[in-house]
């Protein structure tokens, strides 16, 4: 049960930072929506640039759909 505790907080941190960046990253790909900057811009801080992406480009796109 020691073992996750001498686990750095920088290395969690990383991780959760380059987790998001791929999942932004594919997720902007696959959507056609400048993933190079959505990748980018999401391993540089928690949780701004999801928000954000969730924000500017999921809802709207949900909304779009609908009402068609």
């Amino acid at each position: 049960m020691n073992e996750l505790q001498d686990v750095p907080l920088w290395f969690c941190i990383a991780i959760a930072l380059m987790l998001q960046g791929t999942l932004l990253f594919r997720d902007a790909r696959r959507r056609g929506r400048k993933a190079w900057f959505w990748g980018l811009w999401a391993i540089t801080t928690v949780p701004s640039p999801a928000l954000v992406y969730l924000l500017v480009v999921i809802l709207p796109e949900r909304r779009r759909r609908k009402k068609m």
